[in-house]
């Protein structure tokens, strides 16, 4: 039976061996729930997704998204933090988290007779966090061993300064775990006015994505799920500045090896030039028969790693290659670099790289179909950024109907040099009181 007020709508996506069957409901207060039928698993992966993440801060609250998302596992008003642990452990599924520069997501993965269970544990997570003092105390000490760890791992960090770098002092240019002095200062009342302020119903979406009815889960989540609307106020974000101010930035650390980001600001997950671009990134710097794969390692053997990436958000994106490698060929490697962006810019891209491009891609997607997670994950964040589901087959479709002058366009527009960004952490220099700078 359907509750009055919800809106729903149904469609089948037979792209895959076994077809699914996605479904959408809008609840009375608001709240999206999205799923993917699949007959022939016996598991389902749940998401209940936040529209917040790091963006959404300022330099004085920077880490509260990804504090919350730790703490709310730390008890709720049902559950203690042991109890939350074992709750899906004890039948075999899992329980996590993650939160991201504009989306927050508490998820489960477990068998289809658990289905329950998990979305009364997650409606605990996101509706009813206790915020206990003394375990607030533990898990600021977690959270700072966790940004330890970030700044022990170069070639995580180098992207952390890479962000830095391209968006400056706008939020998205913030680490998602934050500053460490506002970690400190975090409490109880700082989390509830965040949660007040961003975890409402209009910006939650629950995915699911396995072997379930999708009138159950709506059911369970209607039940389960008090989340008020937020009525009061509109909550928009700072726009993403359009300007690149390109600088070269050094940093010195006690390693052993140089890791570098080259990039620039790119495009949004929206953007018209989004396949376009991926069949480029594919070209260039993704997966051993990339050109800097098989240009920087294996044909002069200056890294041991190296690829080019793509970041897609709401408004805005950022392209660029890392390389991580011994300091003294760092320049050098930033030339072949150049070099194979300038070939893509200049044209020089054969119709083999192209088909073979996107048959990467659209086997690397159609692979990912094959886990329950991927599918929810794409279903919670393409709900999130598009307000609607985009199949499998209109995917791979729009890959198929990048041209040459797609790719080609995308590549002069975007591959400009007097654009591009360095970030380079090296190993500390002969004076160790060098912190490191702007170049």
């Amino acid at each position: 039976m359907r509750t009055p007020g919800l809106l729903q709508k149904i469609h089948s996506d037979s792209s895959v061996q076994s077809p699914s069957v996605y479904s959408k409901t809008i609840l009375p207060n608001g709240i999206r729930v999205v799923s993917e039928r699949v007959n022939h698993v016996r598991s389902i992966a749940v998401g209940v997704w936040i529209e917040v993440g790091s963006r959404d801060e300022d330099e004085s609250n920077n880490g509260i998204s990804h504090f919350l998302e730790h703490m709310v596992f730390k008890g709720t008003r049902r559950y203690s933090a042991h109890q939350i642990a074992r709750s899906l452990e004890a039948v075999g599924g899992y329980l996590n988290a993650f939160t991201t520069k504009e989306q927050t997501c508490f998820y489960a993965r477990i068998l289809d007779d658990q289905l329950p269970r998990s979305i009364d544990i997650l409606s605990e997570l996101v509706q009813h966090p206790k915020f206990d003092v003394r375990e607030m105390e533990k898990e600021k000490t977690v959270i700072l061993e966790e940004l330890k760890n970030v700044e022990d791992d170069p070639d995580d960090l180098v992207h952390e300064y890479f962000d830095r770098n391209l968006y400056r002092k706008h939020p998205l240019g913030f680490s998602i775990i934050g500053r460490a002095e506002n970690i400190r200062g975090f409490n109880k009342s700082s989390l509830l006015r965040y949660i007040d302020r961003y975890y409402t119903a209009d910006r939650v979406v629950v995915a699911a994505a396995g072997k379930f009815h999708h009138d159950d889960l709506v059911q369970m989540v209607e039940r389960r799920f008090r989340m008020r609307r937020d009525t009061r106020r509109s909550i928009r974000r700072a726009a993403s500045q359009r300007v690149v101010k390109p600088r070269k930035e050094m940093f010195h650390k006690p390693i052993n090896q140089a890791h570098v980001c080259y990039g620039t600001l790119g495009y949004s997950v929206r953007s018209s030039f989004r396949y376009p671009l991926l069949v480029l990134n594919t070209i260039l710097g993704e997966g051993m028969s990339s050109r800097l794969f098989q240009n920087i390692r294996e044909k002069y053997g200056f890294a041991y790693s190296v690829y080019s990436f793509i970041s897609l958000m709401s408004d805005t994106g950022n392209f660029g290659v890392y390389v991580g490698t011994d300091p003294g060929k760092v320049e050098r490697s930033l030339d072949l670099i150049r070099r194979e962006i300038d070939k893509l810019r200049s044209g020089r891209i054969t119709a083999t790289e192209i088909r073979r491009a996107k048959a990467q891609l659209k086997g690397t997607t159609m692979l990912g179909m094959e886990s329950m997670s991927n599918r929810m994950m794409r279903l919670g964040s393409g709900e999130l950024y598009f307000h609607e589901h985009i199949s499998l087959d209109s995917v791979l479709n729009y890959i198929d109907a990048v041209s040459p002058d797609d790719i080609h366009v995308v590549a002069r527009r975007l591959m400009n040099h007097e654009h591009f960004s360095t970030v380079v952490i090296t190993p500390t220099a002969a004076n160790p009181a060098d912190p490191g700078g702007v170049a």
